[in-house]
Parts: C-alpha cells; sequence; structure tokens
C-alpha cells in the first residue's frame, strides 16, 4: 500500500504528521497522534523523483512546521507584552521559530533517507536519525529542547517513568521505533514487520508494568522534612513595567510570605521576576524594601528569590538572571548563597548574532542593559540547616542531565530541584501548561523532587516520580501559596549514574544497523528500491 500521490498530497500528509504528533502532547494529550511520526517515515520511505533529498528535506520540514506551530505558537504573547516595542516581531516570531527549528526534522529526514535501509530494521534507523537531531536541537544556540517526541507522554505516567531509566532522549528513541512501527503495514506484510510490532507493543507493555511498579513503591515524607511556601502572586508581565506599581507588587509577595498556615514554612519561594528591579538594589542595606522583607520573614527563614542582579562598572555592566537566597538571622537578612542562570533564552535574554539583527531593530525582550550574561556551569545550593538544593531558572527544566552535572560537578547530591520561572509572559496559552509537564520530566530522571514557583501559574510542587501532588499546585490566574512537605527522594536512578549512556548505545545501534546494510547492498550492487510519488 502506498498512501502519497501526486507531490502535493505528500506535503500536506506531511503536515497532517506533524501536527498529529504535536497533538499527542500535554495539555492536549490525543496520544494516537503519534502515529504521525510513523507516517512521516512512510512519507520519507516512498520519496522518489530525480531529487529525493531534497523531497525528504521538504516533508520532514513540512512535518516539523506544523509540529512546532502548534507547540510553540504561544510565543507571540510574549511579543505583546509590550505591544509599542515588540508587537511587530508577534508574526514573525512565531513563523521563524516554527520553520526555523523545523530545520532540524528536515535534516533528520535527509540523513534517514540517505541510510536507505529496507525492511522493519529501518525503524531503528529512523528512530536514531531522528533522535540524534533532536540532541542537536537541543544545544545549538544553547538549545531549544521543547517538546522532546519522549516527553509526550504526560509526566507522572506509568510510561514516563522509563526517564528515570534512560533520560527523555532515550526515551525519544523508544518512543519514535514504537510509534513509527505500525507504518510498515503500509508497505509490508512479512514476518519480520509482524516481529516488529510485536517487540514493540511489548515494549511499551514492559514500560506500563516498570512504570506502575515503580509509582507504587513511593516512600512517604521523611518525619523531618522541611515545610515548603511557593508562592504566587499573579502579576501579570505588563504590569511589571509600571514603576506606579512596584510598592503593590511588592506587598502582595509579603503579605503572601506572611499569611499564616498550620505550621511556619522552612523555606519560602518567589519565582523568577518577581520584584521588577534588581536585586542590588532592593536588598541593599539601608532601604525600606529590605527592611520589610527582614520584618516579614521569622528569625531562620530562608527566602529564594528570583531576580535580576549586577555586577561590574558603568562602563562595563554584566547583568545575571539569578535566583538569590537569603536568610532572617536577628535583625537583618544574610544573602547566603547565588545562582546565576547559565543557559539563556536567545532573543528573550540575549540577542544571538546582534551585530547583525541589532541595525535590522531586532532586540531581546528583557529590558535589563543589553540582555543578561550566562552564568557558570550549575551548581547546587549548600546552605545551612537545609537540604542540597539544584536551582534550574526558567527553561533551564527543559535540559536533561543539568542536575545531574551540576551534583558530579560540586560532588553534592541535591534532594530538592528549584525551579523558579516567568511564565507570566506566556499569558493563559498551552505554554505554561507545556512548561510544567517538561519541567516535571527532570523530576523523574533524577528521582528528586522539585518545586515549581511562577508568578502566573503553573505553580507546584513535583514528586520524584514527575507527579503533581494535588494538594500543591497553584493553576494559571490565581493567587495564593503551596505549603507542602518536601517529598523524599529516591535511591539514585539509573539515570543519574549512568547519563545518556542509552542514548549512545541506540545510536551505535542505528549507525550499526545502517553500516551492515549498506555493505550488503554494496556487495551485492543493489539498493532500496525507490518509491515514486
Amino acid at each position: 500500500m502506498s498512501l502519497p500521490g501526486p507531490a502535493w498530497r505528500a506535503r500536506l500528509l506531511a503536515l497532517a504528521a506533524g501536527a498529529a504528533a504535536a497533538l499527542a502532547h500535554p495539555p492536549f494529550g490525543l496520544l494516537p497522534g503519534l502515529l504521525g511520526y510513523g507516517l512521516l517515515m512512510h512519507l520519507i520511505d516512498s520519496v522518489g523523483g530525480d531529487r529525493p533529498l531534497r523531497s525528504a528535506f521538504l516533508r520532514g520540514w513540512l512535518a516539523g512546521v506544523a509540529y512546532f506551530a502548534i507547540g510553540t505558537w504561544w510565543v507571540a504573547e510574549a511579543f505583546l507584552v509590550d505591544i509599542a516595542a515588540h508587537g511587530w516581531m508577534a508574526p514573525f516570531a512565531v513563523t521563524f521559530m516554527a520553520g526555523g527549528i523545523a530545520l532540524f526534522w528536515g535534516a533528520a529526514m535527509v540523513l534517514y533517507r540517505l541510510a536507505r535501509v529496507a525492511g522493519a530494521w529501518r525503524i531503528i534507523v529512523f528512530a536514531g536519525a531522528f533522535t540524534a537531531l533532536e540532541w542537536v536541537r537541543g544545544h545549538v544556540l544553547t538549545g531549544f529542547p521543547w517538546n522532546l517526541p519522549g516527553e509526550t507522554w504526560r509526566a507522572g505516567s506509568w510510561v514516563s517513568q522509563s526517564a528515570a531509566l534512560i533520560g527523555a532522549y532515550g526515551l525519544t528513541f523508544v518512543t519514535l521505533a514504537i510509534a513509527a512501527t505500525p507504518a510498515l503495514l503500509l508497505r509490508e506484510r512479512g514476518r519480520a514487520a509482524r516481529i516488529a510490532l510485536g517487540l514493540s507493543a511489548a515494549t511499551l507493555t514492559a514500560m506500563i508494568v516498570f512504570g506502575a511498579v515503580r509509582v507504587s513503591r513511593a516512600p512517604p515524607p521523611a518525619a523531618d522534612a522541611p515545610l515548603i511556601r511557593i508562592v504566587q502572586a499573579n502579576v501579570r508581565q505588563e504590569a511589571k513595567y509600571d514603576p506606579r506599581v512596584f510598592t503593590r507588587i511588592f506587598s502582595d509577595y509579603l503579605e503572601l510570605t506572611r499569611r499564616q498556615g498550620e505550621a511556619t514554612p522552612d523555606i519560602i519561594i518567589w519565582p523568577e521576576g518577581a520584584v521588577p528591579a534588581l536585586i542590588d538594589d532592593y536588598l541593599a542595606p539601608g532601604t525600606w524594601t529590605r527592611a520589610a522583607i527582614t520584618r516579614t520573614l521569622k528569625d531562620g527563614q530562608t527566602l529564594l528569590v528570583g531576580a535580576a542582579r549586577y555586577e561590574g562598572s558603568p562602563e562595563a555592566p554584566h547583568y545575571f538572571n539569578s535566583l538569590a537566597a537569603v536568610r532572617r538571622e536577628g535583625d537583618d537578612l544574610a544573602v547566603l548563597g547565588v545562582y546565576d542562570k547559565h543557559r539563556l533564552v536567545p532573543f528573550g535574554e540575549y540577542l544571538p548574532l546582534d551585530g547583525l539583527l541589532s541595525p535590522l531593530g531586532i532586540k531581546n525582550l528583557v529590558k535589563i542593559g543589553d540582555g543578561f550574561d550566562a552564568g557558570p556551569a550549575p551548581r547546587p545550593l549548600a546552605l545551612p540547616g537545609l537540604p542540597v538544593m539544584q536551582p534550574l531558572i526558567c527553561y533551564e527544566s527543559l535540559y536533561p542531565g543539568f542536575t545531574r552535572s551540576g551534583a558530579r560537578a560540586a560532588g553534592k547530591d541535591p534532594a530538592l530541584i528549584v525551579n523558579v520561572s516567568n511564565d507570566a509572559w506566556f499569558g493563559a496559552t498551552s505554554g505554561p501548561l507545556q512548561h510544567l509537564n517538561l519541567a516535571s520530566y527532570r523530576a523523574i530522571e533524577e528521582g528528586i523532587p522539585m518545586a515549581r514557583a511562577t508568578p502566573t501559574g503553573v505553580s507546584a510542587m513535583v514528586d520524584a516520580y514527575g507527579r503533581v501532588i494535588p494538594s500543591a499546585r497553584l493553576n494559571q490566574g490565581s493567587s495564593g501559596v503551596i505549603d507542602v512537605v518536601l517529598p523524599p527522594k529516591v535511591a539514585k536512578t539509573p539515570y543519574r549514574r549512568l547519563g545518556d549512556l542509552w542514548l549512545i548505545l541506540f545510536m551505535i545501534a542505528a549507525c550499526a544497523v545502517t553500516t551492515v546494510f549498506r555493505w550488503r547492498d554494496h556487495k551485492k550492487g543493489t539498493s532500496m528500491p525507490a518509491h515514486r510519488d
């Protein structure tokens, strides 16, 4: 059976394949859409004509355009926060983001087409080529690993627990292989295809069983676990640009911080960009803001606050997007530690190729100097009397292995991941909901709970299995606090021990299959037959 006919039909099917795969992700959750990957593989297998690589690239790129247009349309909201300065860029941002990131999908399909492996073994090569370019997408220009195919499964679900074994990139390979296998029936009915289908079904079943057993063994919180308060003041991003409302914003955070509960929190977390000012200014000695925070905190309480900070001189200023830890000690505040964001958002926090783009009127969204400087490689914060914590600021939570690398470099194993994020940039769209799902995969991979604080939602406490604790969630557009006892971390996960070893093995397997088939075809003087459009 061969679905593609005229070129236009194949291109429409490529768009449909990408759209279906995008809709499989939360918050949509239409999991049958995963079959879109199989349709895409079939479309590439069916490429013929005089320029097969160009056709393969175009079909992969069109699928990627549909996928990322649905998955990242919410980025336009960030440009509408200050319409006068950035509004004109909104349609271009969505168009160029979807089209630009889709280039990786086009390249992946060219790589797969070049391999030209026949039979059921092509599933391995398809998943390998696709995953390799998804890894590249997560690293070029600081990377943008948004909505990896392996993170289609709702975080905390049984299937998602496999990330504790093989990480999100390894799970991407397995997900693509499983999703593409039914497409074999569009071309062949042989024994190999039936075996491949059986293996895919068995693999998915094993993942479900493993996940169910894993979450059933979740331990209760320790008796001496600290109490954490996550503060969400529901401050919209555009309000932060009005200096007249600074006092109200600051007062809202103070009021929520001092709110009475059943017990006194040990740790209080404010989100990224909570206070629209440099922390050097509002924590400076003698300021009314420092005095107000001191009065609000109880002696010994620790406040974690996402804030911009300044270093350098007026001639050579350096700004950092940071998480600061301060504690009330007697009648004053002590700064216990600072973490500076390492992975910055292109066009949001810094402008790549600024010498070329600045004359065109393109500027980064952050209204601080010329943007932020990148901090050093991630390290956990070890604060006196508290569990070791690994900060992840905003989209640093998208990167598999970030916490693991920081722990190995510092020789300290965190008991908590603190993800502060300013999702207010994206309004009441699907973006913050997707971000919560993606960030929760870091908890699964590491086996470490995550406290997530945002200005407008979704704020939550996520346990070591990627599950949002039902009583510890504040949805979009709500104001309040979450008081929750720190959930326990679990024994070191295989991913925390081995990192992306499984990803490397999967890539070796894909290369080995390709090499064997190319060698065999060379010996026979044959190649995989082309199927014309």
